[in-house]
């Protein structure tokens, strides 16, 4: 009830001061559970990401977000559990299994799970190599892929900034649903899970026109100097790296006009 009373009213001011655009909301399957696999450009993804679609989409939140004290922290609480976010502790181990267990336990009832695969928000607006938990969502419920790439909220909100520009509108694009059910049975090979992954975020890559770099986000934010751009250990210099040193899914070529990770593309589509 919570989501959708925030919803509604979050909704039209969003669209009068942002004027949000989006893409192929009819990827999304009306009904039955999917794996909504974004790219995390900035915390404003977690309103306009789900804002054009006419479904409830669950996320798993970290659990930060939901254990804050004082009145910051009573207003994150209430916020987050009234869009619908679930707590997760995200420490390893343990952990990430029972994160994973939650998420199985929302797609068994037909809902549809948010998911940022690359565990963090981008230090600079690039994409980052995804962890492979999406792709064991992916084969142990069976539910299909839909890749999403929010566009401009990297600059709507950069790291550190507390209010979003005016000046720009930000956007979504839904791609095609992924299905991967010809790994039916292969949950636990490593490299499996990993090919699921990289595929996955191959697919956001072409949608949002980033950059694709081949390093652990969580890892590179720890590394990176205050007031600088991080630049991952055994990137190019550029930043360019491709992801573990492996071709596009199938072994296939970019589509004409998409970049191949570890490309720099020529542009970023913007809206429509």
């Amino acid at each position: 009830m919570g989501y959708w009373v925030a919803k509604a009213i979050l909704g039209p001011i969003l669209a009068i001061l942002f004027r949000p655009w989006s893409e192929g909301e009819d990827n999304v399957p009306r009904e039955g559970p999917a794996i909504l696999a974004w790219n995390h450009l900035s915390f404003s993804d977690h309103f306009f990401g789900p804002l054009p679609l006419p479904r409830k989409v669950t996320f798993l939140a970290k659990s930060e977000y939901f254990t804050g004290r004082g009145l910051k922290g009573l207003i994150s609480k209430a916020f987050f559990r009234g869009v619908g976010q679930i707590p997760v502790d995200r420490t390893g181990g343990k952990a990430s299994e029972r994160a994973l267990r939650t998420g199985l336990r929302v797609l068994a009832e037909g809902k549809l799970l948010g998911i940022y695969p690359e565990g963090t928000r981008t230090p600079d607006g690039r994409l980052y190599r995804g962890k492979t938990g999406v792709a064991r969502l992916a084969l142990e419920s069976g539910a299909p892929v839909i890749p999403c790439a929010m566009i401009g909220t990297f600059e709507l909100q950069p790291p550190g900034r507390l209010l979003p520009r005016l000046s720009i509108r930000p956007g979504v694009r839904f791609g095609k649903p992924l299905d991967f059910s010809r790994y039916a049975g292969l949950k636990s090979d490593r490299l499996v899970l990993r090919a699921v992954t990289d595929e996955i975020m191959y697919a956001v890559m072409n949608l949002s026109g980033q950059e694709y770099v081949d390093q652990d986000a969580q890892r590179t934010k720890k590394r990176a100097k205050p007031g600088s751009a991080a630049t991952p250990d055994g990137a190019t210099p550029d930043g360019a790296a491709t992801p573990d040193g492996a071709a596009p899914p199938d072994g296939q070529a970019p589509p004409d006009g998409a970049t191949a990770p570890g490309a720099v593309p020529s542009s970023v589509p913007g809206p429509p």
